[in-house]
């Protein structure tokens, strides 16, 4: 069963709530980032290599430094200020007609490293190192996980019940017009109620941010071996995450678009896919898959249903099932070659928020050869495929929208004056 405790978290007043706020540190070259990033910004903690003009290599000593300054900065000006008590947060995000409900928290480091916590995508060794860097010179997670629980009614009932009664802390919508809100849980019996529903939870599931949970539960680990006076109830012990129910969330899909059809024409091409799938014409207007094992393309002007044909799956295997799957071995591998997706330098990935008008674009002006629309993955897809030890091919699940940056952060040593 897991464990999960509140915290008390370092977060920007009320009022300058919405200006400290930022996108992830992942969904922003640096480029963006400067250009996006007000005075109050987290940006400018998260990304520091926006101070430097020119623009700096993230990872130099400099930019490291300059993410402490500004920590620091932020704090000393006030824009960042730390609760005097732990305290569990609900996060609310809007996008559109839906709003998810999640409970900010502090998940525990063993449920990591023991598997309570599921994974279903692997890590890379320099990605896991330079989240931990982040976690080792702030010595706080300042940005969280995203995991998701199978859904309880205990725990969405007590979430309704404070959102409801309570007026939240931060309310504001943000430029790319998502809605956030904030409240605080400050009412010690529900915060132990929550505590108690989720230690009757055997798993949560991670959703997004695999590097970031990997780094944090690594950095804790460090520290445990670190301290000889070690007894488990340190602070490090445990990481920033937003939990939702498993109900609440909606995965995107994931398309790709390539540079070469491996030496083909399009005529050529179109006759190798239709050996493993019946193709269709759609003309002009933008195509979306209706289904499991249907695929839009985006060839030469024109849109194409790609269905798969019986016997090219195997919908008795979690990982056989995927539509990634489907496409990666019947046509990025037999017809297009590409070998390593993680590597190729011949594919690229399009989360769905950008809409099958980024694909007809790439495509269009010359830069891809093709571009390929993917049905989405289904949250039970995810979660059997965690429970079940697998793993789900590169760039498989776009989740919307992003978790905001800079609402609350985690301090591994509780206080300041502990340091």
């Amino acid at each position: 069963m897991v464990k999960i405790k509140p915290f008390a978290a370092i977060r920007p007043p009320k009022e300058i709530a919405h200006e400290v706020a930022s996108r992830p540190y992942d969904v922003l070259n640096s480029q963006e980032a400067k250009a996006e990033a007000g005075e109050k910004s987290l940006l400018h903690i998260i990304k520091p290599e926006i101070d430097f003009d020119p623009i700096i290599d993230e990872h130099t000593q400099a930019a490291y430094d300059k993410a402490v300054e500004n920590f620091n900065l932020w704090q000393q000006r006030g824009w960042l200020k730390q609760d005097g008590k732990e305290m569990y947060y609900i996060y609310a995000q809007t996008m559109g007609d839906r709003t998810q409900y999640g409970l900010v928290a502090a998940a525990n480091v063993d449920d990591y490293l023991e598997g309570r916590i599921k994974k279903h995508e692997l890590t890379r060794k320099d990605k896991e190192e330079d989240r931990m860097i982040h976690v080792r010179i702030q010595h706080a997670n300042v940005e969280p996980v995203f995991f998701a629980y199978p859904d309880v009614p205990e725990i969405n009932d007590l979430v309704r019940r404070i959102t409801e009664r309570q007026t939240p802390e931060y309310d504001f919508t943000a430029a790319d017009g998502f809605g956030h809100r904030l409240w605080v849980v400050d009412d010690d019996d529900a915060a132990r109620r929550i505590t108690d529903a989720f230690a009757r939870i055997p798993a949560l599931y991670v959703a997004d941010g695999h590097h970031r949970s990997a780094a944090a539960a690594l950095v804790g680990q460090e520290q445990r071996n670190a301290n000889p006076h070690h007894t488990g109830n340190e602070e490090y012990n445990y990481f920033m995450a937003v939990i939702f129910p498993e109900s609440h969330l909606r995965i995107m899909d994931y398309n790709r678009v390539v540079k070469d059809l491996n030496g083909l024409t399009p005529p050529q091409f179109l006759e190798r896919l239709s050996l493993a799938f019946d193709v269709a014409a759609k003309g002009t207007t933008e195509y979306r898959p209706a289904r499991l094992h249907e695929f839009a393309m985006y060839l030469g002007g024109q849109w194409y249903s790609l269905a798969a044909k019986p016997g090219t799956y195997d919908d008795g295997d979690p990982i056989g099932v995927l539509d990634v799957t489907v496409l990666s071995n019947l046509v990025f591998d037999k017809i297009l070659q590409l070998g390593d997706l993680r590597v190729s330098k011949r594919i690229d990935f399009i989360g769905g928020i950008r809409g099958l008008g980024e694909l007809k674009r790439r495509v269009d002006s010359g830069e891809m050869a093709a571009a390929f629309a993917l049905y989405p993955v289904s949250m039970q897809q995810l979660i059997d495929i965690a429970d079940s030890g697998n793993i789900m091919p590169p760039k498989t699940t776009w989740f919307e929208p992003k978790l905001r940056s800079g609402l609350t952060i985690h301090r591994l040593n509780r206080y300041p004056s502990n340091e």
